[in-house]
């Protein structure tokens, strides 16, 4: 039962049913609700809405649409980086330059043009026919006094913008200055005052300028970066093979010693003698890739426990132990032990390596960073590439043990992940 209180419900809206012998006094929206047969609750028929009810619902509907749209108006700006760099995608520079110095001269020289604006009052538009008090003058300064509260309003905020721009997103930085100017020319649309397009542009470009700036300066930082840890991986290997190349020296010393003895006394010593070729042709080998810094072994891992299933590391080593670079690669930062599909030795094996990565490039994980070598990929695809590059594999396991991962799976704490499937 209804409140007594309460008026009649709007036309359409069926609120309760009507009580036994009430049927002389029921509402509108009762007698649309009796002119439904009552059934077992299972068995109840949808009743055909009136239409009453239809163009309430519209109405509704309209009303709702209305506040979405305010929600989603100029003035609401997403705050959260993680989900606008998501939106927005891979970086594209709004202003190619060749340097970060390159950026900060070309910001220097708009900083000067936004001042220049500024001094020459161009850079909020105002009405100069507003009166206060019946009076011009007053009108004037009192909009002159506002438009310099609002450019200082309009400037804090892109201020911030720049102070909070972040290397990859300037989506957000953007959108809030839009907003500042849009309430700006809101709050003074009486007195027809709004940031100017030319300022406006500026303050933009600044923003843009400042965000290259940021990422130019990041992708350097990542260059040298790994420049040095090219260096020291190329300084470790001319370490490995002058040291091997000492060893072999004095191992062949030796042999030719013994040979020379042996020879004095009429005997030969087939084993020695097949020794020494064998150091010979180690030396050469040596020498070999000491002088072509293009040699080396180009591997496939990979590491279900930490990146999951069908995701490879496709990488290139000059080490005589390529080995040791893969235990280090599955060192602290990883959860398990990288296993390794292949070692393939090659004799231009940066080349090598750069075809793989061509050719899966648009399964690399991080598109974002082409210097990072995980790709979606199975070992058998990978394996499929390499042999139409080099002809054929002796070695090349395409299941991965995964050992550690798999012990440890069963003991985990959460029993729902993710990497399980």
């Amino acid at each position: 039962m209804p409140d007594p209180a309460w008026p009649e419900p709007p036309i359409g809206w069926v609120l309760w049913l009507a009580p036994d012998g009430a049927a002389e006094t029921a509402s509108p929206a009762e007698e649309v609700l009796s002119a439904v047969p009552v059934q077992p609750p299972e068995v109840v028929e949808p009743a055909i809405a009136s239409s009453a009810e239809l163009d309430f619902l519209r109405r509704e509907n309209s009303a709702l649409r209305a506040q979405l749209a305010e929600v989603a108006s100029p003035d609401y700006v997403e705050l959260s980086d993680a989900r606008v760099l998501q939106d927005v995608g891979i970086y594209r520079y709004h202003h190619p330059l060749e340097s970060a110095a390159a950026y900060q001269d070309r910001l220097a020289s708009i900083e000067t043009r936004i001042a220049e604006v500024v001094k020459a009052g161009r850079a909020i538009v105002k009405s100069e026919m507003f009166t206060f008090n019946n009076s011009l003058a007053q009108g004037r300064r009192m909009t002159d006094d506002l438009a310099k509260l609002m450019l200082r309003a309009y400037n804090s905020e892109a201020d911030n913008a720049l102070r909070s721009l972040r290397a990859g997103n300037v989506v957000t930085a953007k959108r809030r200055l839009d907003a500042s100017r849009s309430a700006i020319a809101k709050l003074g649309s009486m007195m027809e005052m709004r940031i100017s397009d030319e300022f406006h542009d500026l303050r933009f470009e600044e923003l843009e300028l400042t965000a290259d700036w940021l990422m130019k300066k990041q992708e350097e930082r990542e260059v040298a970066r790994d420049e040095r840890a090219r260096l020291r991986e190329e300084q470790r290997v001319a370490k490995e093979l002058a040291d091997e190349r000492a060893r072999l020296d004095k191992e062949r010393a030796h042999l030719v010693n013994m040979l020379a003895a042996l020879d004095e006394r009429g005997e030969l010593d087939p084993a020695l003698a097949a020794r020494l070729a064998e150091v010979d042709d180690a030396i050469a080998q040596n020498d070999f890739r000491a002088a072509n810094i293009r040699a080396g072994y180009v591997y496939v891992i990979s590491n279900e426990g930490a990146f999951g299933r069908d995701v490879v590391k496709i990488g290139l080593t000059r080490r005589l132990e390529p080995r040791e670079r893969i235990y280090e690669l599955g060192g602290a930062s990883v959860p398990f032990r990288f296993d390794t599909h292949t070692l393939y030795f090659s004799e231009d094996a940066v080349t090598l390596e750069a075809e793989l990565h061509r050719h899966f490039a648009s399964r690399a994980v991080n598109q974002a960073n082409s210097r990072k070598e995980f790709f979606f990929a199975t070992p058998a695809q990978v394996r499929e590439v390499l042999v139409e590059k080099v002809g054929s594999m002796l070695e090349f396991t395409e299941s991965a043990d995964a050992i550690e991962y798999r012990q440890s799976v069963g003991a985990w704490p959460v029993r729902d992940v993710g990497l399980r499937g």
